[in-house]
């Protein structure tokens, strides 16, 4: 068992292990659970995703969403199980080595550094685009070599893209202070963002014309498929509800709320902006628009109220990326506890309660990263981290059922293995969607992914203490 690569760490033994000294501050609710999941959807998928699926669905966008959501809320289900059966932090990657072992625990780990790493320094490029817009907006212009990364912009010589890195900074010292002060500020942002969502309902809803639904799929099936697997990245972040389990007050009942609210809210947000978007708008009109929700009162000729919408995509990608490297710190906080990674990664400040080291190593790298590497071809390569991840959780919900039936359960989710299943299809099926290129990369991810592990994670395991 010591030197075998699927040993499992007991549920017992994690459920022990974090009255040990090494713990975080219980500081989240229900309410502050669900703001949490919202935070991480609402944000580049509906203010920047919804012009790119358009082109590549049409109006049939609405039902490349449907998809999606039905894919992540079958993996939804599935993550409530184990969040509220182990509520410890490393989300998926904690759940994995309870039932599948350790070496495919690593494999999702590594996964979701990818997913939430590059989330935070992709979405900080289209922060800073929303925000230059802004400045224009109040007569202001940073110099054109601040603006971007190195070769970003055709015609153009960036050097770096300095709003960009100074707001994954500004986030990171907020996650340092402390979980508490994180979740005020998120709850506010995603209250404002909401209400700025709902207020572009209301502004744009009597401009639709029907007549910009037909063709309601000019492309074909494929066309919506196609754009299922780009906007899946709509709904990334709903898992990192799960890695605030040991922060949670009562994570047997509060996280399964907050995880299946927050993505139905979400979802039925996306469908009802999408078909508005599209009722306002031809399709075809929204190629190149990088931001199409406010390009829709522009267009409908209310300046004024798309000003507002730039706010709101400003304030939802920001809580985006805090949730995002939130959950970035807390996989590697579980991943290093356990020994496969370096123990400093998962240091506790004595007084703010947070993983400090780990927050200020993941906030500088991904702050350069977006920086100083244009990212904007890689939501694919954060989708197919995820995508897997959601695969395995599916899979170990279903294991877990027949190796430990007689394990307390305070959600279980329903239909098993039949919701699993369809999770796993509906996540394999997005996956093959995703392209070739995709494949490649993810592969050398995961190549190199492996050398740490067996270089480092196996040899420092703390399951060889046993």
């Amino acid at each position: 068992m010591r030197g075998s690569l699927f040993r499992k760490k007991g549920i017992e033994d994690m459920l022990a292990s974090v009255s040990k000294g090494n713990t975080l501050k219980k500081e989240l609710g229900t309410f502050d659970l669900t703001m949490l999941g919202i935070g991480a959807i609402i944000g580049t998928g509906i203010f920047v995703l919804t012009g790119t699926g358009a082109t590549t669905a049409g109006p049939g966008l609405i039902v490349s969403f449907i998809i999606a959501g039905l894919a992540c809320l079958f993996a939804a289900l599935a993550y409530a199980e184990f969040a509220s059966t182990v509520p410890i932090s490393g989300s998926a990657y904690t759940y994995t080595y309870a039932t599948m072992g350790e070496l495919l625990a690593f494999i999702i780990g590594w996964d979701l550094i990818l997913e939430y790493l590059l989330a935070v320094s992709s979405v900080s490029v289209g922060w800073s685009g929303y925000f230059q817009s802004f400045l224009k907006g109040i007569g202001l212009e940073l110099p054109v070599g601040l603006t971007a990364a190195p070769g970003a912009v055709k015609g153009a010589t960036t050097y770096f893209n300095l709003p960009a890195f100074l707001i994954v900074m500004l986030i990171t010292i907020l996650l340092y202070v402390g979980v508490k002060a994180s979740k005020r500020v998120n709850n506010i942002m995603v209250i404002v963002k909401v209400a700025v969502v709902l207020f572009f309902v209301v502004m744009a809803f009597t401009y639709v014309k029907p007549d910009n639904w037909t063709p309601f799929l000019p492309f074909g099936f494929n066309g919506v498929f196609a754009a299922a697997a780009i906007v899946f990245f709509a709904f990334i972040g709903f898992d990192a509800v799960a890695s605030a389990a040991e922060e949670t007050k009562n994570p047997k009942k509060n996280l399964p709320r907050g995880i299946v609210l927050s993505l139905l809210i979400c979802t039925l947000l996306y469908v009802v902006v999408t078909g508005i978007m599209t009722g306002v708008v031809p399709f075809a009109q929204f190629e190149g628009v990088t931001n199409p929700v406010s390009s829709v009162l522009e267009v409908a000729g209310q300046n004024w109220a798309a000003a507002i919408i730039d706010i709101g995509a400003i304030l939802g990608m920001t809580t985006v990326m805090l949730v995002m490297l939130y959950g970035q710190t807390r996989v590697m906080f579980a991943m290093s506890r356990d020994g496969l990674v370096p123990s400093i990664l998962s240091k506790v400040h004595p007084k703010h309660g947070t993983p400090y080291i780990s927050t200020w190593f993941f906030g500088i790298t991904a702050a350069l990263l977006g920086g100083f590497v244009p990212l904007d071809e890689l939501a694919s390569l954060v989708n197919i981290g995820t995508l897997s991840a959601f695969v395995l959780i599916s899979i170990a919900v279903i294991v877990l059922r027949y190796t430990r039936p007689d394990l307390p359960r305070a959600f279980r989710c329903p239909a098993v293995p039949v919701i699993p299943a369809l999770a796993v299809v509906f996540c394999v099926f997005l996956i093959y969607n995703l392209g070739s290129v995709t494949f490649i990369r993810f592969l050398i991810w995961l190549v190199i992914g492996l050398i740490v592990y067996f270089l480092y994670g196996r040899k420092h395991s703390k399951l060889n203490e046993y």
